[in-house]
């Protein structure tokens, strides 16, 4: 009726969160680095994720879920955090 112990077939791996991050492959290493100095950023302007959220008028946890990847970023919200943190597009973009 139930399968024994050595017959039990493994699952795949859990996904997990860096492959859930831009759900794009040729994209994840970009992404990656958007989200580092997203939190870089952040991190700079001296303020915390919850202070963040609030001036944005944002549940306390919307930018943690978007600097790990859990939730992406509108184009918006991005221009928001831009102005926050008072740094250019070109600084998440490209880094500069």
């Amino acid at each position: 009726m139930f399968p024994t112990l050595g017959s039990v077939k493994k699952s795949a791996p859990a996904e997990t969160r860096k492959s859930r991050k831009a759900r794009t492959t040729p994209y994840q290493a970009t992404y990656d680095a958007f989200l580092r100095r997203l939190v870089k950023a952040r991190e700079e302007a001296k303020m915390t994720q919850r202070e963040v959220s609030e001036k944005m008028g944002m549940a306390h946890s919307f930018l943690s879920k978007c600097e790990t990847g859990e939730r992406r970023v509108d184009v918006i919200e991005f221009l928001q955090l831009a102005r926050l943190y008072s740094k250019s597009l070109d600084y998440f973009l490209l880094g500069e």
